[in-house]
């Protein structure tokens, strides 16, 4: 993959998304906007994201220099002590607990790995700060976090961040949710429209009423305002 077209409520937000899907820094791509947000009639009606092509720059083409003599074995080995790779997880733990020191917060970030990636499990005190409304702060700094291990990691790495148990818990919230206005679906016969979710939370309400014989559902618009929509079949 050289290039994404991505989206986002500003053009930086649409930037860093496709340098996340790229696995790459900003110093490697050619940006083009394609598409500037606008924020609709009273900021309500007609919203629209940022869209951008991020591509890949070229790899510049190697110069050849003349052959120099082999080094020793001893300058070989001060050599390789110098070359230290890093660890895309220890360097985003250490990126979470930087920003949560600017938040004034002290916390400890547990790494669990699982088949589909990694979970950072962050622990500590006051940590309503980190997760934020409906987990709004929470699924920022994963985003940041995922953009920050991926500098690091020459294969792409997936990172979901959890405080306090929050995943499970909004789980269990939008699971009720769903159930609730399905119901609502049901007996009314209109469309439940959902407010915009990040697509995990999409995902959820998706499982949740797959095998719901009397209702179907479907995801509509654009990110970051894309949103389920219920109804019945």
């Amino acid at each position: 993959m050289t290039k994404v077209i991505a989206s986002g409520k500003t053009i930086e937000d649409a930037v860093n998304q496709g340098l996340a899907e790229l696995g790459v820094s900003r110093d490697k791509v050619e940006i083009q906007v394609l598409e500037q947000p606008s924020k609709g009639f009273l900021g309500l009606i007609g919203v629209k994201a940022a869209k951008v092509e991020v591509k890949l720059l070229p790899v510049p083409e190697v110069v050849s220099e003349p052959i120099k003599p082999a080094a020793s074995l001893s300058q070989m080995h001060e050599a390789s002590e110098d070359v230290v790779a890093k660890n895309p997880y220890e360097e985003a733990a250490a990126f979470l607990k930087e920003v949560a020191a600017g938040m004034g917060l002290d916390v400890e970030v547990h790494i669990k790995k699982q088949r589909d990636g990694h979970v950072f499990n962050i622990a500590g005190e006051d940590l309503g700060m980190i997760i934020g409304r409906r987990g709004q702060t929470l699924d920022a700094l994963q985003y940041l976090t995922n953009i920050v291990a991926n500098r690091y990691s020459e294969s792409f790495v997936r990172i979901v961040l959890d405080a306090e148990n929050f995943r499970q818990r909004r789980r269990k919230t939008l699971e009720d949710l769903a159930e609730r206005l399905a119901g609502q679906a049901i007996r009314s016969g209109k469309e439940v429209v959902l407010e915009p979710m990040p697509p995990l939370e999409r995902k959820v309400i998706h499982a949740k009423l797959q095998n719901n014989p009397q209702i179907k559902t479907y995801s509509k618009g654009e990110e970051p305002n894309r949103r389920v929509v219920i109804m019945t079949k």
